[in-house]
């Protein structure tokens, strides 16, 4: 039985991947470093930047200089930032639909690699800002996607913030996400996924328990039901 709904953010609820994108290879850049489009989609796409920054570090010096790292994840913030400034992020057709026939019915959570300030900025002014019982960012968790600790967390949070209910265990929720990495992530958490094709085609999806192009007209019962 699912109990719990869990939302990767970016290209999941706010159609924000590509000037994350923009502004993370100009992070890099200005520290000496190049990340194409293809590697980023291939390869590092759901994992969060610390990890993405990490990796590229040491492939290149043979180690990561925290003081780079932090550097990047700095800039990056900074760039994203002055973006979202002029451009809010929008939210996916479908998602607010799908939000609000949830509410109520199970616990919900964002639990993303993305920092904190950029999902509350993207999330202020929408009917759906104050929907989330739990939201789980990079500045909670070390250790990011593939690695199950986010989704894992975000579990043991919702049940921090319970109501007096039953604990909700990890094969209790249903996780909503769009990328490898973090399918790869709820599965390792022993969490059913719902993959999305909103930023990798449909057929690279596979190992999520089902898969959707969008939530455009979807409703959690309709998901639940694909995973009986």
């Amino acid at each position: 039985m699912i109990r719990a709904i869990l939302f990767d953010f970016n290209g999941v609820i706010a159609d924000d991947e590509t000037p994350h994108l923009l502004c993370f290879q100009q992070a890099l850049a200005d520290s000496h470093l190049t990340l194409s489009k293809e590697d980023y989609y291939d390869a590092y796409l759901g994992m969060d930047e610390r990890t993405c920054a990490r990796m590229l570090l040491q492939q290149r010096d043979g180690r990561c200089d925290e003081a780079d790292l932090i550097r990047i994840e700095a800039r990056k913030a900074e760039l994203f930032r002055a973006h979202s400034a002029r451009h809010k992020p929008l939210l996916f057709p479908g998602v607010v639909d799908f939000v609000k026939a949830a509410k109520g019915h199970y616990r919900l959570a964002i639990a993303s690699g993305g920092r904190r300030p950029q999902i509350e900025d993207a999330l202020a002014g929408t009917t759906i800002e104050s929907d989330f019982d739990v939201i789980v960012t990079a500045e909670d968790c070390p250790i990011g996607k593939p690695d199950p600790a986010i989704y894992l967390q975000t579990c043991e949070r919702l049940n921090a913030s319970g109501r007096g209910d039953a604990g909700i265990h990890p094969a209790e929720c249903l996780v909503l996400e769009d990328s490898l990495a973090g399918i790869r992530s709820a599965r390792a958490a022993g969490m059913r996924v719902l993959g999305l094709a909103t930023t990798y085609p449909i057929d690279k999806l596979h190992e999520a328990d089902c898969t959707f192009t969008s939530l455009e007209g979807l409703t959690p019962e309709a998901v639940i039901d694909r995973l009986a």
